[in-house]
């Protein structure tokens, strides 16, 4: 089973233990660029530094010089942003689960690039998801599970169009073969009814937000 790779954004993280709890000892880490100083607040060194190196700062850099870090410096002026770059880096290399860490929060515009970023048809394949361990954020395409606690929200929304959902399974107001129209917000703020909720698509592509109760 191939390891999964943790990259760590230059975006808020809210509750680091929470984060923690996301970790497994077995995770390649990566971080774009900014996202080295949220793997340092973890205890983590990151096996790969991806991106121009603007927001890491000199110390840091130097303190890290010392480590078998690979670093991946790019021009500042660039058309891709440095997630995209670590997100392709993990992509070429294999890897089939990906852990976004530090991806929501901060800038809306980075926010919302990264969003769209995980919404091309090219990670269909690819078990790619935003966490902070509060919030858990990815795009399902046919079906997905979302394993949580009693109570928490679950969160449907369609993205780029209207979607189809063939049925639900552990949600409080569930929906079978209905459509969920792209101008609307019917699929907002679900709850769990079960430990794993299980939703399967028809048609379209949904993005999935789960809150957790901390």
């Amino acid at each position: 089973m191939p390891k999964r790779a943790i990259i760590f954004v230059n975006g808020d993280i809210p509750n680091l233990d929470a984060a923690r709890q996301l970790l497994r000892d077995d995770d390649f880490i990566i971080a774009a660029d900014g996202g080295t100083l949220h793997a340092l607040k973890l205890g983590l060194v990151p096996s790969v530094i991806i991106g121009d190196m603007d927001s890491i700062g000199f110390i840091h850099r130097h303190m890290l010089s010392v480590q078998p870090i690979e670093f991946l410096e790019y021009p500042a002026d660039k058309d891709e942003t440095d997630l995209e770059l670590a997100l392709s880096y993990a992509r070429e290399r294999g890897f089939d689960e990906m852990l976004l860490i530090g991806a929501l929060g901060g800038r809306l515009d980075q926010t919302l690039g990264n969003l769209s970023l995980l919404s091309d048809s090219v990670w269909g394949g690819i078990n790619v998801r935003m966490d902070d361990g509060v919030e858990q954020v990815f795009f399902a395409r046919d079906q997905a599970q979302i394993h949580g606690r009693l109570g928490e929200i679950i969160s449907l929304i369609p993205w780029r169009g209207d979607a189809t959902i063939a049925r639900t399974e552990g949600l409080r107001w569930s929906l079978q073969n209905e459509k969920l129209f792209a101008h609307q917000t019917r699929g907002i703020s679900n709850e769990l009814t079960a430990q794993t909720a299980r939703v399967e698509i028809d048609e379209g592509l949904l993005l999935i937000i789960h809150t957790r109760s901390l």
